[in-house]
């Protein structure tokens, strides 16, 4: 059994930054205008339509109280400083010297409305970029403007919509077809682009039957959206078969690579036959998740559907780089500009440190740590595997369900979850809503975490677990030892009792007529 770190996050008594400091308090003081700024551009720098006629609303603070406060509010964090196997958002150590690179000024001080020739280095490498993800998917072309996964799908509902209208098509071609554990967003994207949706429940293998795919598709049939492993790390064997039957119905195939880190380097989408595929550039790529993003949904398809891609495109005519904007098809914009640029950035410095061996050994090592992990937690008494009956290998993460558990303690996912943090470690991702499994966790080791730290993730999981039995209201009402105790959800159901901006707040907790005149 690891040394299960003896933890307790620091608590500072912090109040909000607005409730700080005192008159006079400064941070900068800047100094008069020289006299030749002034004999010529005058001394009021400020059109007099545009100056304050009152002093703002801030906290008069110096500098150096106002980093110590923010260092003791990041100290009281606990988020991605321990042990995070956060299944289905694959989590990797981000370089930083990615992190140094997108802070230069070639790239932090540029504009996307500056002309092509003063952006032929970051246009380069969005170029090059596109280039890798081509050879790992088989497709003809990447944009990268989609804001994450989600905004990836929404971008092929865009694309097949554009595509069956240009085609006299769209009034037929009504129906997307996914899987019952096909990420959330297929579903969603496809109906908020007025697609009806096809859920195809799962069977015995873990996955829908081809009689079902059969079933399912017809000349109604728009596209089929899969993600393949899921999210209980089973991979469907009979792909390329799902992908031949969708064809023959006529219809387009998407293939959603969130799950991409145990295949990477092993399969092409294009080789299955799908048309268009994503990536997850924050989670297979090595950049940074941040909390829910910056995200990146790298979008790529086969030359037939192209043309419908939302603009600008990076295109090379000899040895320059250039936006094309010339796309009468295109389906539309789906973000501003050309989408994050810093991650794609960040995404080229990792797939170039990495080189197609490093890939290739950072998929066996993902395979090897989830399936070793998941053999560990299979020692646990109270867990269950998701489909139990699938003695198959899982290839990237699995899906666990603590139901046994909590129907001999009552203790629950949301409750381990909070326990986790009181042992410095990261809690762990629960699985997408809504839930077809009891009580779920999703953790998934990949190729960043030793096996001394899963080893100490299982122990902290086993030791939890055996709490549970002993003391489950301690569990129930942790965490114990981070600054702050369990937040009550109910709150934010109740506007009243929120606020987004400092006014609102004086507003609401002191009242109008303060608020007013603090305002003033």
């Amino acid at each position: 059994m690891s040394r299960l770190p003896n933890f307790h996050a620091a608590k500072w008594d912090e109040p909000v930054i607005m409730e700080m400091g005192r008159p006079g308090g400064r941070g900068q003081i800047f100094p008069a205008p020289e006299s030749e700024v002034i004999s010529s551009v005058g001394g009021d720098l400020i059109p007099g339509v545009m100056a304050r006629t009152d002093r703002p609303e801030l906290p008069e603070i110096t500098e150096f109280e106002a980093q110590r406060h923010y260092l003791h509010l990041s100290q009281m964090t606990l988020g991605m400083m321990g042990v995070s196997l956060f299944g289905t958002c694959t989590m990797k150590y981000n370089s930083k010297t990615s992190e140094y690179a997108t802070l230069r000024p070639e790239l932090a001080e540029v504009h996307p409305y500056q002309h092509e020739d003063t952006l032929q280095g970051v246009l380069g490498i969005i170029h090059e970029f596109d280039g890798i993800l081509r050879s790992l998917s088989g497709m003809d072309q990447f944009i990268f403007q989609a804001g994450g996964g989600a905004d990836a799908a929404y971008t092929m509902t865009a694309l097949a919509r554009a595509y069956w209208k240009d085609k006299g098509l769209l009034g037929q071609r009504t129906e997307m077809v996914t899987s019952a554990q096909s990420h959330p967003c297929n579903p969603a994207t496809a109906a908020a682009a007025g697609f009806k949706v096809v859920n195809l429940p799962l069977e015995e293998n873990g996955y829908p039957s081809l009689d079902a795919l059969k079933a399912a598709v017809s000349d109604k049939t728009a596209l089929i959206m899969l993600n393949n492993p899921d999210d209980m790390g089973i991979y469907n064997p009979e792909i390329k078969e799902w992908v031949r039957v969708a064809k023959e119905a006529g219809a387009l195939c998407f293939y959603d690579h969130a799950n991409f880190n145990g295949v990477m380097g092993k399969l092409s989408a294009r080789e299955l036959g799908f048309d268009a595929c994503m990536f997850m550039l924050h989670k297979t790529f090595g950049a940074p998740k941040a909390g829910g993003g910056p995200a990146v949904g790298a979008f790529g398809c086969s030359d037939d559907l192209a043309p419908y891609l939302p603009t600008p495109v990076v295109v090379k005519e000899g040895d320059h780089y250039r936006l094309d904007n010339d796309r009468p098809k295109s389906a539309g914009k789906v973000r501003e500009y050309w989408g994050n640029v810093p991650q794609v950035v960040k995404a080229y410095a990792w797939a170039r440190g990495m080189g197609a061996e490093g890939i290739q050994l950072a998929s066996d090592i993902s395979v090897v740590a989830n399936n070793y992990m998941d053999k560990r937690l299979s020692e646990i008494d109270g867990l269950a595997i998701s489909n139990s009956d699938v003695k198959a290998h899982r290839m990237e993460m699995t899906r666990w369900s603590l139901g046994p558990l909590a129907e001999e303690t009552g203790i629950g996912t949301v409750d381990f979850a909070n326990r986790m943090a009181d042992y410095g470690i990261d809690p762990w991702w629960m699985s997408h809503e809504p839930w077809i499994v009891a009580e779920p966790f999703t953790p998934e080791a990949g190729e960043l975490w030793s096996k001394e730290d899963i080893d100490l993730w299982i122990d902290v999981v086993a030791k939890i677990v055996e709490e549970a039995r002993t003391d489950p209201e301690m569990v129930k009402s942790a965490p114990h030892n981070q600054p702050v105790a369990q937040v009550k959800g109910d709150v934010f159901e109740d506007p009243s009792q929120w606020a987004m901006t400092w006014r609102a707040y004086k507003r609401k907790v002191m009242g109008d007529a303060q608020a007013d005149r603090g305002a003033a």
